[in-house]
């Protein structure tokens, strides 16, 4: 289910997806660390460089990528967690970057290496923490599920029909019987007394 998720987000902005056959042994010589490539066909140049955590507003600076999918919803992606769970980190290995540098045809220009997790941690030193080690294992950007699922949400409209996507129809369907709250401004809420 994430993949799908993530399938939908990238296609929803316009990306052309390559993904592993799940069902096909696969050999020594596929990249089976890599969820998606992807690849944009009308990227435009950014100034400057791209932000750590991207946002929808940032893939159209997006040219060509790798993609790991990490669907653990329940954990934050801290320097702690991080450092014990190494499998995170195998999409950035050098060799599967340089097979997919070739996968895209320019070896001038090498892909990014994007991982999709369910988010950093939220105090800004821990968050840096990661960031960094994340930086230093050859990642070059993280995109949380709640900037994925918070689009597809806001892209998917009740009175059109999606037969050909289960995930946009199962969005639709709960908007129409309003299973999504709007989001709303917390500037005066209230807090409760203890």
């Amino acid at each position: 289910m994430s993949e799908s998720l993530v399938r939908e987000y990238f296609e929803l902005h316009g990306f052309l997806l390559r993904q592993q056959r799940k069902h096909i042994p696969r050999t020594a010589e596929e990249d089976e660390e890599i969820d998606f490539f992807v690849f944009n066909p009308q990227a435009e140049q950014r100034p400057g460089s791209l932000p750590f955590q991207l946002e929808p507003e940032d893939l159209k600076h997006v040219a060509h990528a790798i993609v790991a999918v990490k669907g653990w919803h329940t954990d934050v992606f801290g320097a702690a967690m991080l450092s014990r769970e190494t499998e995170v980190f195998k999409f950035a290995d050098v060799q599967l970057l340089k097979s997919a540098t070739q996968f895209f045809g320019n070896p001038a220009i090498a892909p990014l290496r994007l991982l999709v997790i369910s988010g950093l941690p939220r105090t800004p030193a821990l968050r840096d923490q990661s960031v960094a080690l994340l930086r230093q294992k050859g990642v070059d950007g993280v995109i949380s599920f709640r900037t994925v699922l918070t689009a597809l949400i806001a892209t998917v409209e009740v009175n059109r029909n999606y037969q050909k996507s289960d995930v946009l129809q199962l969005i639709r369907i709960l908007k129409n019987y309003e299973c999504f709250k709007e989001p709303q401004l917390e500037l005066f809420r209230a807090r409760r007394k203890k």
